[in-house]
């Protein structure tokens, strides 16, 4: 049984299971092949961590996190996950990275976006979505340049899935720095936890506009009956979505055949290969 820890947590919805299990088979599969000791299944819990008795620490030796065993089983810490020392291949957000994240961990490959709208290979953006008012969505810029219609989102009610979100933060932030704004353009700002949720707390009336990635989105059009009241108003400009990671003591050979085997297996799971 592998000690490694493998995970595609990002876009991993209930619904979703099934399709997230099949494409880490896939990968699983062609790194075995390749000699690369891959886990049976993805980690969804903190219980699928393995422990770390006296924390998780640096190259320095700082501690950087507690022991897995440590925190609810039943939650899932993706922090813990991306700081495993024991983590072969995982997904994160380049808000995490920019923080700090990019010093622990290598960088394998980026997925590929060109299937959803808003996307274009290694690139995503964000939709700006708000409550439905008859009125057609706005369809994502051929040039991939941020579409922010000001005037319709000065003092509103602004929601996002997290404080270290590149697609539900960050990114708009950095358009709106852009065009000489800020989020204090926004009447109040709060955090849901989740594009999904942010998405049901607009329907609900709760909260007045969010920037929900592209792939998510497409989800939610798929899984979630409240994406159907509401409605795509702008978008963020493009930037380079999610990578997949591993941990910063994973060997040079080791990466360079995960990256070979993400190559070969592109056309099944979305994914190509950076470096």
């Amino acid at each position: 049984m592998s000690k490694l820890v493998a995970a595609l947590p990002m876009y991993d919805w209930p619904e979703m299971r099934g399709e997230v299990d099949a494409q880490w088979a896939r990968l699983r599969d062609a790194f075995r092949q390749r000699g690369i000791d891959a886990p049976e299944a993805v980690a969804r819990s903190n219980r699928d961590l393995p422990s770390v008795p006296d924390g998780i620490r640096d190259g320095a030796g700082k501690l950087i996190a507690p022991d897995p065993a440590t925190l609810p089983p039943d939650e899932f810490d993706f922090h813990q996950l991306w700081l495993s020392p024991a983590l072969l291949f995982g997904q994160t957000c380049w808000g995490p990275m920019d923080l700090g994240l990019a010093r622990h961990v290598q960088v394998i490959a980026q997925p590929n976006y060109d299937e959803f709208e808003g996307g274009q290979g290694e690139l995503y953006s964000s939709a700006l979505v708000m409550l439905a008012d008859g009125g057609p969505s706005l369809a994502s810029p051929a040039d991939g340049k941020a579409v922010v219609p000001l005037d319709l989102i000065r003092g509103k009610r602004f929601i996002f899935n997290s404080p270290e979100s590149m697609s539900g933060l960050h990114g708009l932030t950095r358009d709106l720095e852009a065009m000489a704004e800020s989020l204090d353009i926004f009447a109040s700002r709060s955090e849901s936890g989740g594009h999904r949720s942010s998405i049901v707390a607009i329907a609900e009336g709760r909260a007045d506009i969010a920037a929900i990635d592209c792939q998510s989105w497409a989800l939610a059009q798929r899984f979630e009956p409240a994406a159907r009241r509401v409605k795509v108003v702008g978008w963020t400009a493009r930037r380079k979505g999610l990578p997949f990671i591993t941990a910063r003591t994973t060997p040079a050979d080791v990466i360079a055949s995960m990256r070979e085997a993400v190559a070969s297996t592109a056309k099944q799971s979305f994914v190509q290969r950076v470096g």
